[in-house]
């Protein structure tokens, strides 16, 4: 077993939105969307997929009858180092079929194991997790264009929707590190 230093961004984002994780490389895929839904600060309330070569990755779903036609594969038990095997390889994992939230993620080196570190760890990161529901990376940026004008007339109903105040720039990888300790070891 290796540690996979990966970088998962939200694709579209401006200022992007990532975080630096290191991870097992035995980790299996969806053990990687339980560690992407914390470190990124999403619910895990949808659906989710892993690309890669025109190959989608996801949980079968007993009552998908079109399974056998589409180029899917049951990530159950697929490895992270069967997709990514050398640096620079990337997959995409899509999270939200609705809203459709795409991210690279993308492995920057491979490490040796450190026996003092209990795995996953976030390293670092950059701006807050869009909310859930909001309509994707574009719903997104619309959101934010609202919170930046109190005149707008959608802005009472924004905030309220959010409850409350929303940082978009904020991030504290203590926070995340605190998260997976929790929910993981």
């Amino acid at each position: 077993m290796k540690i996979y230093q990966i970088q998962v961004a939200l694709k579209g984002s401006k200022p992007k939105i990532w975080r630096r994780l290191l991870v097992p490389s035995t980790v299996t895929l969806p053990e990687l969307h339980q560690v992407i839904q914390i470190a990124m600060g999403w619910s895990n309330t949808h659906l989710y997929q892993f690309i890669k070569n025109c190959m989608f990755y996801l949980e079968r779903m007993e009552d998908n009858d079109f399974w056998d036609e589409m180029d899917n594969v049951d990530c159950t038990d697929v490895k992270v180092s069967d997709l990514l095997k050398r640096e620079k390889d990337k997959i995409v994992y899509e999270y939200d079929f609705g809203d459709s939230w795409e991210h690279n993620v993308i492995l920057e080196k491979v490490l040796p194991v450190d026996s003092a570190i209990k795995y996953p760890v976030c390293l670092t990161g950059r701006m807050s997790c869009p909310p859930e529901d909001c309509g994707g990376i574009w719903g997104y940026a619309q959101m934010l264009e609202v919170l930046q004008d109190p005149k707008h007339e959608e802005y009472d109903r924004c905030k309220e929707w959010l409850g409350g105040d929303f940082d978009p720039k904020y991030f504290n990888k203590d926070e995340v590190n605190g998260w997976f300790s929790a929910i993981l070891h």
